[in-house]
Parts: structure tokens; sequence; C-alpha cells
């Protein structure tokens, strides 16, 4: 049976991959995407949900618009990765599927709640609207299956040297998720790091010639060009789907037990995640982390997913 899953985002061009994964994927039942603001402006993610949505051919899923800034700090976008729009590269379409009226927050409640079975939270942006659903109605978090976010790292950080880019934007909300006691999963830059976009990779991706793969190369190739120059590298990492696979199928990573904190204060290290992977500190474990992904089998996944949309 299919997993019922809620998509928090921040499209970005790897959240398009994360959410086509989860359209064209038969493991994932999408019941709805919500919106935050991190790579890109909350008006910017909301409209690029809208267009890849519209892309793959879906009209129903309701979409919902979050947070446009974090708990407690001013929001600092990821345009150096993903361009102003933070959908750069190809000419999107117009939308085709509009806005749900309740807004993110009130749509998790309600499709959380309303549910006959406990449905997975998939978060690939700041935690902030999942901090603002624990506050506001804790409840409907409570009766979530898990939350699974692509976030942290157990080592060094891809904006700061210490910090992930969906944990600094927005560390105070990591703290307030954990809290909790929600089962949670870290999908982090450690094994994020493990599916590189290659040529070869883009080539299988782009292969079935479908509307969407061919968006999609367009968006690959923006992206690629833009961490050549931002950060050097020739093969970037597309960190999103990474998240949606382990959901739609969990042998395709391997998770442990361990204790994750987030830095909320340092003045160097905001936003840092602590992952106690050998059980230094003597605290309980609190989160499963993801550690090794099965590359080979992710990549034909997601690119079955593609061959499956319009």
């Amino acid at each position: 049976m299919p997993v019922p899953v809620v998509l928090d985002c921040d499209p970005g061009h790897d959240d398009a991959f994360a959410l086509w994964l989860a359209l064209g994927d038969p493991g994932i039942e999408l019941r709805a995407v919500t919106t935050v603001g991190g790579n890109g402006q909350l008006a910017h993610t909301t409209r690029n949900a809208r267009v890849v949505c519209t892309v793959a051919g879906e009209r129903s899923v309701p979409i919902g618009a979050g947070a446009d800034a974090p708990l407690l700090r001013a929001l600092h976008p990821a345009d150096w990765i993903h361009g102003v729009s933070a959908l750069d590269g190809p000419e999107p379409p117009e939308p085709e599927i509009g806005l749900d009226p309740r807004g993110a927050v009130a749509l998790l409640r309600d499709t959380l709640l309303g549910a006959p079975e406990p449905v997975t939270l998939v978060a690939t942006g700041p935690l902030t609207n999942i901090a603002l659903l624990a506050r506001l109605h804790p409840d409907a978090l409570a009766a979530a299956e898990r939350i699974v976010w692509m976030g942290g790292s157990t080592g060094r950080g891809n904006v700061t040297p210490y910090a992930e880019f969906n944990s600094w934007v927005d560390p105070e909300a990591v703290a307030v998720v954990l809290g909790t006691g929600v089962r949670f999963t870290m999908v982090g830059l450690n094994v994020t790091h493990q599916a590189l976009v290659t040529p070869e990779v883009l080539a299988g991706l782009v292969a079935s010639g479908t509307r969407t793969a061919a968006f999609g190369a367009e968006l690959l190739a923006y992206y690629r060009a833009s961490y050549r120059a931002s950060q050097g590298l020739e093969n970037p990492p597309l960190h999103d789907p990474v998240a949606m696979a382990l959901v739609a199928d969990p042998s395709l990573v391997s998770c442990v037990r361990a204790r994750l904190d987030v830095e909320v204060h340092g003045t160097e290290t905001a936003g840092a995640t602590s992952v106690d992977l050998r059980g230094t500190l003597g605290r309980p474990p609190n989160v499963e982390v993801a550690v090794e992904l099965d590359a080979p089998r992710f990549w034909a996944r997601l690119a079955d997913a593609l061959r499956a949309l319009a």
C-alpha cells in the first residue's frame, strides 16, 4: 500500500524532483503540499510548487502557502543556488492549479487529523510550518506517523562551515519540532551528497522524453551551473528527493538511531546539527539519522517516477 504523505517544501530545484517523486512513485500517495519561505521568498516558492505540479499534469492536490519568514530570524534565500525566483532556468508555464484558502498550518492540521491512518510529513525546507503546527495544533502533529526532514548534517555544513541551509534558516523551528517527541528522521548532507547529478545520471533522468523530464533537464542544467560557480562542484547533490525516496522505499536509505540537537545561539555555529552517533554525551537517542544511500536504485526509482508523469 502507498504511504500517505504531506510534502512541506520550499521549491527549489531539488524540491521539484522530490515533488515529482511523490506524484509519480507508486509507493507514495500525496495528500497535500505546503510551502514555506526558504530557498526563495514565500511568493516564489508557492508559485513554484504550483508550476511543478502543472508541469507534471497534477491539478487536484491541495497546496497551502505557509510561513514567509523563520520564527525569530530574517529570511535569507539561497539565490546563489536557485536564482531569484528559486526555480531559475527554464521558462515556467502559467500555473494551472490554485491555492487552498486554508493556508499551510490549517491544511496540515486538517490533513493529519482527517486521515483514517497516520500520515507521514516529509519536509524539504526549513521546519517553520511544522513548528507552528506544533505550537498551534499539537494534537495534529502528534497524529502524524513521523517527520522525515531533509536537513542538517552529521558533519560540516553547506551555507556556513557548520550549518546546513534548512537548519541554518530556522534553527529555532528545528528545536521546537525535536522537542515534541514526534518520530523524526534526519536526511542530512552526509547522505544526500551520495546522490550526485553526474552527466550519466542526468541522461537517465531525462531519457523518457516526457514534458516533466524535459523541464527537469533544464532545471538541472541551471542547478549544475550554479553549483559549479558557487561551490566548485561539477556534479551537485540532489538533496530533497532522497527524503521522499526513503519514505517510498525504506530499503534505499540506511538509518541509525542517534541523538540530535541543534545549535540556536552560536555566533559561528547557529543551525549546526549535533549528531551524537557514538553516544559520547550519554543522552538518549531521539531520532533516526540517514547514513547510506543505494544511489543506483535511487536514481532508477526517480527516473521511473518521471516517466509516470506528463
